[in-house]
């Protein structure tokens, strides 16, 4: 592993939190959204991640101990794709609304704000941690720069 692997990995974190509460913000502003471009209400999207990197911690670990070259990228997460949740639609009764069927009921999105917002919450605490991380990182390698001098 290099020097600086550990800012690289947290920086991958960095990336993938910013876009998951970008996706989740997206899913907040649509919530009401009865008609999105096909027609029908918005579908909810989820972030998938992945693995960057073959061998996980046990991989890693035994290439720094045996002090081989890292093959490809030395690890982290990347975003594999932003998919539909496949939840059904919510049904509400509000025969008011333009939108509403012959019974009276509106098709609404599968977006609970309160899902959302909890999302938010641990995607933010999730950042927050990458950031510690890489603060942590960048004050070990001032510290051993300050013992070579």
């Amino acid at each position: 592993m290099g020097l600086f692997d550990a800012i690289g990995i947290a920086g991958t974190g960095l990336t993938a939190q910013r876009i998951r509460m970008t996706v989740t913000a997206e899913n907040l502003a649509n919530a009401d959204t009865t008609k999105a471009a096909n027609g029908q209400p918005y579908q909810r999207q989820e972030v998938v991640l992945s693995q960057i990197g073959s061998g996980g911690f046990d991989g890693a670990l035994s290439g720094a101990i045996a002090q081989t070259a890292a093959t490809g990228a030395a690890g982290g997460v990347q975003v594999s794709g932003i998919v539909a949740d496949a939840t059904p639609d919510q049904q509400v009764y509000d025969p008011s609304n333009p939108e509403a069927d012959a019974q009276g009921y509106v098709k609404m999105p599968n977006v609970s704000t309160v899902t959302e917002m909890t999302d938010l919450i641990s995607e933010q605490q999730s950042y927050q941690s990458d950031v510690t991380a890489m603060e942590t990182a960048k004050s070990m390698f001032t510290s051993t720069l300050g013992l070579l001098k």
